[in-house]
């Protein structure tokens, strides 16, 4: 599908103190921008659900020391690409690729260059074409190099020892600059965090306690640690803006069920942590908030810099890498009113906002777009902001938008494209096989497909989202963790939408299989109109349920627990 999100603009990036005088520009405009894109696509329709994932590569280098960083991604992705154009013509539509930079000067990133249908045998498709992709990336490594799916590095910030640190964009005491991809946006990103946050960045996870741990906390210094994580990516394209709102609402809801069932990140900086998602450490890494945005209390006497998004002053909850804040779905039907179950508090830029409401943008649609701008843009180039034509580009609008990194995100249509409104469901961590990350990817088509065709309902608090999210991150949490669900996907009659008993706590078995006899678990609902056993019987493959046990998080740690039991860094080294 394409990502539809950040475009890698060559230029130049202004330095933070002179795109500083650009933000309010760039904000206001980006607002502007959405209300002219909006207007021009509202009406955009497609027939059928069209769906891509995107997986992303790690390269590694092998040798008799150990294992380091193979920092090759931008010559190894150049190099596919140019793969890619000269066979084309020998290459079937359904199997060309789209070879994709990423942060991390050692990863790469692959998505199907045409998305898949939704007929069963795009289904089978997925694995078939993830097999494909890894066989083409090994095919352009070094005899001593590997390009395993795995979510991180397990020794960052403790190898390619001889490249220097304290460099001059990211600051690092553990990792060199060497490791941020050298085009221009990732660098200028880097730093413009540093600088607008007003130090580096934190990021802190719990370490895992055994009988040889000294300390309780693992720390690092870099953005590196969060945006070079790998991750499993899944993007629809739905029917039309209604149905994209819809989508996005029911992702929001399945967002962290999806990460504590594709958990798979036990080691940071060479530790065993306590948690075993990525997801917080990326959090942190990006966090440009300033002391006074990450304040406890609700006021701040600081006056702040007035060119900053609220003056830099105003209390923000999260960083800017978080869940869904709120839902945006507008139908009043018997189940979907979204507006009831949005009991957070977002904050949202208040000028735009009104903006937005004064332009005819209904109030879940504009408190969205809203919230997107208490953030500033974060990566200006030079000659590309006061130049831009609000009538025909979306670039500030983009810049904003691509920045926030949520658990799911809402796509607009890109400009000048024939492709729809979509949805993307962004926590899935990376699995090891392609078998597991197509599992991952056909079961959330499948999800989806049952919620669309029987109108079920799945919404739960946006307040109980977010502590699913939480939940999400423990230790064991696909076997041993309890998640807010609703207790009836069909509304009863009677059912009183505020009483205690519509939200229930499961285990993630109980959401997958049922529960008693009035919950049937998402599989069930799957096997029930066919669409699952059909893709295991012609493909000799078990549902998800059958393979709990199987995590690829909870191997790791019984892997890493039978080494010889020495202090965790040692574990985690082994």
């Amino acid at each position: 599908m394409g990502k539809g999100g950040a475009v890698l603009t060559v230029g130049r990036p202004l330095p933070w103190q002179e795109a500083k005088d650009k933000l309010t520009y760039v904000r206001q405009h980006g607002v502007d921008q959405f209300i002219q894109h909006y207007r021009r696509h509202a009406t955009k329709q497609r027939d059928t659900l069209l769906y891509g994932d995107e997986i992303e590569y790690g390269l590694f280098k092998l040798s008799s020391s150990g294992a380091s960083l193979s920092l090759r991604g931008d010559e190894v992705r150049s190099l596919l690409s140019n793969r890619e154009a000269e066979e084309r013509r020998a290459i079937p539509e359904s199997g060309k690729v789209t070879w994709h930079p990423e942060y991390g000067s050692w990863m790469v990133e692959s998505t199907p260059e045409k998305p898949y249908s939704g007929y069963t045998d795009d289904l089978r498709r997925v694995e078939s074409s993830m097999r494909s992709r890894r066989a083409r990336l090994l095919m352009a490594l070094k005899d001593d190099e590997v390009a395993p799916t795995v979510v991180a590095f397990p020794l960052l910030g403790m190898s390619n020892d001889e490249l220097p640190r304290n460099g001059p964009v990211a600051s690092s005491v553990l990792v060199p600059d060497e490791v941020i991809n050298p085009h221009p946006r990732f660098g200028a990103l880097t730093k413009n965090i540093r600088e607008r946050r007003g130090s580096n960045v934190e990021v802190v996870a719990p370490l895992f306690q055994d009988d040889n741990t000294t300390g309780d906390a693992i720390k690092a210094d870099a953005m590196a640690f969060g945006m070079g994580c790998c991750c499993l990516q899944v993007t629809f394209q739905c029917r039309d803006v209604d149905e994209s709102r819809h989508v996005y609402d029911q992702l929001a809801v399945l967002a962290p069920i999806m990460m504590a069932l594709t958990a798979a990140t036990p080691i940071l900086a060479g530790k065993l942590q306590d948690h075993d998602c990525r997801w917080d450490i990326v959090s942190q890494s990006v966090d440009d908030r300033t002391s006074d945005e990450r304040r406890t209390t609700m006021s701040s006497s600081s006056k702040g810099d007035k060119r900053l998004a609220g003056s830099g002053t105003r209390k923000l909850r999260t960083s800017r890498y978080a869940a869904a804040a709120s839902y945006v779905c507008r139908r009043c039907d018997l189940h979907s009113c979204a507006a009831r179950y949005n009991d957070v508090e977002v904050e949202v830029d208040e000028s735009a906002l009104n903006k937005l409401k004064r332009e005819g943008i209904d109030d879940l649609l504009a408190t969205h777009v809203a919230h997107l701008f208490v953030r500033d843009p974060l990566v200006i180039f030079d000659g590309l902001c006061e130049e831009v034509d609000d009538t025909t580009a979306t670039d500030h609008f983009e810049n904003l938008q691509s920045t926030n990194w949520n658990s799911v995100r809402w796509k607009p249509p890109p400009a000048d494209s024939q492709i729809g409104w979509r949805v993307e469901l962004r926590t899935m961590e990376v699995q090891l096989t392609d078998f597991e990350n197509a599992a991952f990817t056909v079961f959330c088509v499948l999800v989806l497909r049952v919620l669309l065709s029987f109108d079920l309902n799945i919404y739960v608090p946006m307040s109980k989202v977010h502590e699913n999210m939480d939940r999400a991150h423990s230790r064991g949490a696909a076997s041993q963790q309890k998640f807010w669900w609703r207790s009836h996907m069909v509304v009863p009659g009677s059912e009183d939408p505020s009483s205690e008993d519509s939200v229930v706590e499961m285990t993630l078995l109980e959401i997958l299989t049922g529960k008693g006899g009035y919950y049937p678990g998402l599989v069930p609902l799957c096997v029930e109109i066919k669409i699952l056993r059909r893709v295991c019987a012609e493909s000799s493959r078990r549902p998800p349920r059958h393979r709990r046990d199987a995590c690829s998080i909870a191997w790791r740690r019984r892997f890493l627990a039978a080494r010889p039991s020495q202090d965790s860094r040692a574990i985690a080294e082994k």
